[in-house]
């Protein structure tokens, strides 16, 4: 009889997220777009969101994932849903009468993109609607910077982390976050407590005055640098950047800066923001 000891599975890790699941309008037009004129262009519907993305991407690659957020109960949100439901991804959080929010991500003849953005009803996450065991069972809780930009949803971010084992925070854009006020939400990412901060360059210049433990900076075809040191993008061929710092995110979080890298690349050589659903052609 042996002496050896039986050994042990060890369950995945679970990656739990909190932010915005809406519905994803990818265009990659075949030719510029023009003003009065038809382009033949090729358009996917899937799901989205930063922190949709990150879930998707995080089971993608091997982790367990839960999303927290507000649905709406339209046939967008329905889709929506269903889109990470395809991907095994566990949705929790309240259906709210009312739109879900819809993106429509245009790719540009020079690869980058311009999006138009209806959020619906997510902002409407309440902290009442959050179970705090949802979080408190996840190895990590990681926030969608743009919950901090909205209320109710800020709150329920908030007390979300409180619930966590560890925390970690994906900025919002540049844009939004000068127009909400840099001061503004420095104090709220404080509050939140994330011991690991992302960002590109235009939002990491956007909080000057913010510190964290650590950061991962993403750099696009630069690559990125991790608290583990600067790693080089993975080649690939581009097709759309669309959800790249989210794969990004994703891999760093399930297995360190190589996995992060590697399923950026992943990401900008498919359409759309998401891997590609189990069994899909």
């Amino acid at each position: 009889m042996s002496s050896q000891p039986a050994s042990r599975s060890v369950a995945p890790p679970l990656v739990c997220t909190i932010g915005d699941l809406i519905l994803d309008v990818v265009v990659l037009p075949h030719a510029p777009l023009a003003p009065d004129a038809d382009r033949p262009a090729t358009i996917r519907l899937e799901g989205g969101g930063q922190a949709a993305n990150v879930a998707a991407w995080a089971r993608a690659l091997g982790a367990r994932s839960r999303l927290i957020c507000a649905r709406g109960s339209d046939a967008a949100s329905e889709l929506a849903a269903a889109e990470l439901g395809r991907r095994e991804v566990e949705v929790r959080g309240p259906v709210i009468s009312g739109r879900g929010g819809i993106v429509v991500s245009v790719r540009e003849p020079d690869g980058a993109r311009t999006m138009a953005s209806d959020p619906g009803v997510a902002a409407q996450l309440a902290p009442e609607a959050i179970d705090a065991e949802w979080v408190h069972e996840a190895d990590v809780l990681h926030v969608s910077g743009y919950c901090l930009l909205r209320e109710p949803m800020a709150r329920a971010a908030l007390a979300a982390a409180r619930a966590a084992r560890r925390v970690t925070l994906d900025l919002a854009s540049a844009q939004d976050i000068e127009r909400y006020g840099a001061e503004r939400f420095s104090s709220l990412v404080r509050e939140l407590g994330a011991d690991l901060i992302f960002a590109n360059e235009a939002e990491r210049a956007a909080v000057p005055r913010l510190t964290a433990p650590a950061w991962v900076l993403k750099r696009g075809a630069r690559g990125a640098v991790f608290p583990e040191g600067a790693f080089p993008a993975v080649p690939t061929s581009a097709t759309d950047t669309t959800g790249a710092g989210d794969a990004l995110a994703a891999g760093y979080l399930v297995g360190g800066p190589a996995l992060a890298m590697a399923a950026a690349a992943r990401c900008v050589a498919q359409a759309g923001a998401m891997p590609a659903a189990p069994g899909a052609p």
